[in-house]
């Protein structure tokens, strides 16, 4: 290159600086290269670290250290100085010489902090570099170490920093915790596992190619980062399956999720939808005329996906009734198919099945499905998929609970009155999302009826035979697993909330029960009338979860014959008042283990509050089992549910045979 088109190169810089430079100043951002000496205190600094020379993304450059050189260039790193000037001459130059036979060979010197590179000798390479879209830099890299904080910024880069370690890449970026430990998972990698070369330049090039397909994409400007993205989108494909795939057909599989993605940029992802939806006057007009547009359908396929055959799990048993009572209410008006495994088969084949055999409406009854559910509906978007769970931010499908803490209230209440000495027995399942709800409700109820109550709470998840620990400590009111549905419960060791008399014999009380085909018949319906599209219209761009109670008679209790009339009055009455609304066991006074005050006696909880209590009340004598004492069966289900789940560590397994496919290759 001659000085002559080195001196247009400039000038070309120049105005892309300028241009740069004013919108900024319109838009309201700070116009020029950022100063590390202004953004740092040297004495918040608790280390330096010599990561010697390599190559740096030019997109990360984002300032200088020290500020004589603020001026000179836009925060795009474009020149901002005229082409008289020396300076100016001497960035022709060097970007002479970078097209020319020497080429700009010496490294730049920065300092890394938070991330982000701050140039100390090298800026007019930099700047030349970035002219014509190089991607990277040769640089001396030493890196500004902050003290560890609760900051989420500082929490993040220290996982980066654990990241970079294994991997030598910067061009992966999360905002929130967590991300970098779920990414190495998704990827099949151990972890501790630290990266070829090979495997550093495969996913690099699939990460280039991604992210310059979903910056496409994304035009609203989600505050989404390209590594957020891929996460989501690795819930449906794998990262082989990016390789043959043309940048359209790439695209194309970003656009599947890009619901999901954009869930990513809310701030309350979630809509909790704790009562079925009921049409009002506009909704109607409105579905008038849909319906005039695109006409409802007169018939659905409807499908049920279990992850266990009814004959070997209650669980799945309940939902089996659930299917049951929807066909013998809607009858002609659908189809109904059950999909269940036998024995050594994948459950999460049984959904691409039901697909092909023409599923319009797809239930997955357990949790552990979700995966394929998100899967199925991204490549499915024509049908639609819900996944029995709780709290999950996927707006591609739809998730569905109940409310079983307004049932352990009542059952609380009727412990409380029957409890003579003041200690009640409470067996918990798995500390998940709901659970200290229900835990809590519990107490309180008992509160209600027995001020002097005390809930001595076990988790089966821990401890094999807490019942049996209760009978040897002397405690003769036990609540223990639920009943299932109406009329499946046996009263005898393993259900619902039962007194022990003195001669050994048991007596039951009451057990909160679930009746799925409610919610069935209602979501079927919600499909067939139109109302099914309220939900999503209440729910805006955020993920609809179901969360239905006894309103809606997903959830009932199922009361013991041999109760004392007054406490099966009492528990009539609080049923009546939970159904209408007037009561909720959480608008009270409460305090928790700890004495801190969670409620005046004034306040309403939200139900996001509710669902995610993470704490217990004062009368209940336990803890919330550590993901370390937790029995290894219970470990996938607290792991996709658990109060705490973001904070776990990934799991440590093989890597997955994608994995060993790319290596053969």
């Amino acid at each position: 290159m001659n000085r002559s088109e080195a001196f247009q190169q400039y000038q070309k810089a120049y105005k892309s600086g300028q241009k740069y430079c004013r919108a900024c100043m319109i838009s309201g951002r700070y116009p020029y290269i950022r100063v590390l000496d202004e953004l740092i205190d040297e004495s918040t600094l608790i280390g330096r670290m010599d990561l010697g020379v390599m190559e740096i993304p030019t997109e990360l450059i984002v300032g200088t250290k020290h500020a004589e050189r603020r001026l000179a260039f836009a925060a795009n790193y474009m020149p901002l100085l005229p082409s008289d000037t020396e300076f100016a001459a001497k960035w022709i130059s060097l970007c002479s010489a970078h097209l020319g036979d020497e080429g700009i060979n010496d490294p730049i010197s920065c300092y890394e902090y938070m991330g982000e590179f701050y140039v100390q000798e090298g800026h007019k390479r930099v700047s030349v570099l970035r002219s014509y879209g190089a991607a990277g830099v040769s640089a001396r890299v030493v890196r500004l170490v902050p003290a560890y904080s609760d900051d989420v910024r500082v929490r993040v880069y220290y996982e980066f920093i654990d990241f970079f370690a294994l991997t030598k890449l910067y061009t992966v970026h999360f905002r929130r915790t967590g991300g970098y430990a779920k990414l190495i998972e998704a990827l099949g990698y151990e972890p501790g596992h630290v990266w070829t070369d090979a495997e550093r330049q495969s996913f690099s090039a699939s990460f280039m190619r991604f992210g310059e397909a979903y910056r496409k994409l994304n035009r609203d400007r989600l505050p989404v980062t390209a590594a957020e993205a891929l996460l989501v989108w690795l819930r449906v494909y794998k990262m082989p399956d990016m390789k043959p795939m043309t940048m359209p057909e790439l695209t194309k599989s970003i656009e599947s999720v890009w619901a999901d993605i954009r869930l990513l940029a809310a701030d309350e992802p979630i809509a909790v939808e704790t009562e079925p939806p009921e049409p009002t006057a506009e909704a109607a007009r409105r579905g008038l005329l849909t319906r005039i547009i695109e006409p409802l359908p007169g018939h659905l396929n409807v499908a049920f996906v279990h992850a266990f055959r009814p004959e070997a799990s209650q669980w799945t048993s309940t939902h089996d009734l659930g299917r049951q009572y929807l066909e013998s209410q809607l009858g002609e008006l659908i189809s109904v198919k059950t999909y269940a495994p036998e024995q050594g088969q994948d459950p999460a084949e049984l959904m691409e099945k039901a697909v092909s055999e023409g599923a319009d409406v797809i239930f997955a009854t357990a949790p552990p499905l979700i995966g394929q559910c998100l899967k199925t509906a991204a490549l499915h978007p024509d049908v639609r998929v819900l996944n029995c769970s709780l709290s999950m931010p996927y707006a591609s499908i739809r998730t569905y609970y109940c409310r079983t803490y307004e049932a352990k209230f009542i059952t609380g209440a009727i412990a409380g009155a029957m409890c003579r000495s003041g200690r009640i027995g409470y067996v918990a399942n798995y500390p998940i999302l709901g659970v200290p709800a229900s835990i809590n409700a519990f107490a309180l109820g008992a509160k209600m009826t027995n001020p002097d109550a005390r809930i001595d709470l076990r988790w089966s998840c821990v401890d094999s035979s807490p019942v049996a620990d209760f009978v040897r400590e002397g405690i003769t009111v036990i609540s223990n697993r639920d009943a299932i549905a109406a009329g499946q419960a046996s009263y005898v060791w393993d259900w619902g909330t039962y007194l022990r008399r003195e001669d050994g014999s048991l007596s039951p009380l009451a057990s909160p029960c679930w009746d799925w085909g409610k919610f069935y018949e209602r979501v079927v319906r919600s499909i067939m009338d139109g109302t099914w599209d309220l939900s999503a219209e209440r729910a805006g761009e955020r993920a609809v979860n179901y969360w239905w109670g006894m309103k809606s008679g997903v959830i009932d209790v199922q009361l013991s014959p041999d109760l004392p009339s007054g406490v099966r009055q009492l528990a009539w009455i609080l049923k009546r008042g939970l159904r209408g609304g007037v009561i909720d066991p959480f608008h009270c006074a409460i305090t928790d283990q700890s004495g801190k005050e969670r409620n005046d006696g004034w306040q309403w909880l939200k139900p996001e509050e509710v669902l995610h209590m993470d704490w217990l009340c004062d009368n209940v004598e336990g803890s919330i089992p550590r993901f370390e004492e937790l029995l290894p069966m219970s470990h996938s289900l607290v792991r996709l549910l658990g109060v705490y789940r973001d904070d776990l560590p990934p799991v440590k397994e093989e890597k997955l045979a994608a994995k060993q496919e790319e290596k053969q290759e």
